[in-house]
């Protein structure tokens, strides 16, 4: 078999996750800066999270090598005051398969004050390294001259950029569209005929905040995102108690349904668990045991500047300093 078609068939097994190109989470409605540019600096606070996600237990190859998908995302950003804007910073490890991706992803936004919430707009370039072992692949006709070294390892580093709007009106709602990867940049592999490109992403992300009590607050969020042959939709909704912890259910079409819990662990650090039950056909007969995501969230809030004052001996008056 040669290896234009094994890579051919690699590209078609990662479509299976909604273009695996962008990577999937639970915890979505906390990884709004790793989809839109726009968010970056929109929390008046310098924030980190955190994500490991091991999506399809189960999935082995026959030499018992884990082939399903893994995924460790790490965003960060801060407002930048003097600019009226934000910046941030994203950087994720994708595998799948025999195939790793490593992702560098840099946010600037601007903001804009429109009624009781801010307006971000963003453009986020990224630059993605993708390197496929083919070691790892077993030939299916023998002597296959691509294959036979086994000690193949080829990668390639293609630049993007990601354009997006994000709007929120705090404790009350956020709303956010953006567009990634609209260059369709492609990549180059020596020896390998067929040419895959990144795929552009749509998305749409809105959520509200509801206080039913003064104990308890309802935050449903809503993430479509299409690569414009096919559309997924996640539908969330968590159960806040005492603005402390929380739990909840997410429903992804035609693949999970996740169970969510989490709370705030020390000193404002969040921490957060899902377990996914796949329901589309990946996870008949116990082909997939399921996805084990975990979520660790921290913002520090940027005090603001404060202008204080003081009497003058001299004059007996006030006199102000910054």
């Amino acid at each position: 078999m040669k290896k234009q078609i094994i890579l051919s068939m690699m590209m078609f097994t990662a479509n299976i996750s909604f273009s695996q190109q962008e990577v999937q989470v639970s915890h979505n409605m906390f990884n709004h800066l790793d989809i839109n540019p726009g968010f970056a600096g929109l929390n008046d606070a310098i924030c980190g999270t955190l994500i490991a996600r091991d999506q399809w237990i189960g999935f082995k190859d026959p030499d018992g090598n884990n082939v399903n998908p893994r995924t460790y995302l790490l965003s960060v950003d801060t407002p930048i005051r003097f600019w009226r804007g934000g910046a941030g910073l994203t950087i994720i490890q994708d595998q799948l398969g025999f195939e790793k991706n490593l992702d560098v992803k840099l946010s600037f936004s601007h903001h804009i004050f429109i009624g009781n919430g801010q307006l971000g707009m963003g453009l986020q370039a990224e630059f993605q390294n993708k390197q496929i072992d083919f070691s790892k692949f077993k030939p299916l006709e023998p002597g296959d001259m691509l294959l036979a070294n086994g000690t193949s390892k080829e990668g390639n580093i293609v630049p993007d950029f990601t354009l997006g709007f994000f709007y929120i009106n705090p404790q009350r709602f956020y709303s956010g569209i953006s567009l990634s990867q609209f260059l369709r940049m492609p990549y180059h592999f020596p020896d390998v005929q067929a040419t895959p490109t990144l795929t552009p992403h749509g998305y749409i992300d809105a959520g509200m905040y509801l206080h039913l009590t003064n104990r308890l607050e309802l935050m449903p969020s809503l993430l479509m995102k299409t690569d414009f042959v096919s559309m997924q939709v996640d539908i969330n909704s968590l159960l806040k108690m005492d603005n402390m912890y929380w739990c909840g259910l997410s429903w992804r079409q035609s693949d999970a349904i996740a169970v969510i819990v989490g709370g705030n662990v020390f000193r404002g650090l969040e921490a957060s668990y899902a377990y996914d039950f796949t329901t589309s056909a990946l996870g008949a007969n116990g082909r997939s045991l399921g996805s084990h995501e975990i979520m660790l969230h921290y913002c520090y809030k940027i005090p603001p500047k404060v202008i204080g004052t003081h009497v003058n001996v001299r004059f007996l008056s006030p006199s102000i300093t910054r």
